[in-house]
């Protein structure tokens, strides 16, 4: 596995590669520098994300887990950029009951790239399995737009 270290805003990101895919975003205060045009990509795709120059990743993505896990983060990865939707919002579309796809969304491998802060509980903000916690969560929100939600 090849991994790349980014410092951002939203605290010190490694991005992981395997096999030509994207597998794993994770905080780290670790330094990556490991080489490769994915790699490359994917740090100039977090900078411009950052810089709100980009609202949509196009990198090639791999999520290692189950079936159900992988449905959640493709649902969770076509809410668009500044937008918001409930657990049970996916919970109705993938037919899956609501705590299932919050577990899945704890278990997203790839946040940020695929967007787990964007999903709130019925009654509003909830908790972020990034570093920093809710307060990762609100940031990446506000960096969106989103944040009207939470006032």
């Amino acid at each position: 596995m090849l991994r790349r270290s980014v410092p951002t805003r939203f605290g010190p990101l490694v991005i992981s590669e395997k096999a030509g895919a994207i597998v794993r975003l994770s905080w780290e205060d670790d330094t990556f520098l490991d080489q490769s045009a994915l790699l490359d990509d994917a740090a100039v795709q977090l900078r411009a994300f950052e810089a709100g120059e980009l609202t949509q990743f196009d990198l090639p993505l791999r999520v290692e887990g189950t079936d159900t896990l992988r449905a959640v983060c493709d649902a969770i990865y076509a809410i668009p950029f500044g937008d918001t939707c409930t657990y049970g919002d996916i919970a109705k579309t993938l037919n899956i009951p609501a705590q299932v796809v919050g577990q899945a969304c704890g278990q997203n491998p790839i946040p940020i790239i695929i967007p787990c802060h964007r999903v709130m509980g019925a009654k509003g903000l909830t908790g972020y399995s990034g570093a920093g916690g809710v307060e990762t969560k609100v940031a990446l929100l506000r960096h969106e737009g989103a944040a009207g939600l939470l006032i």
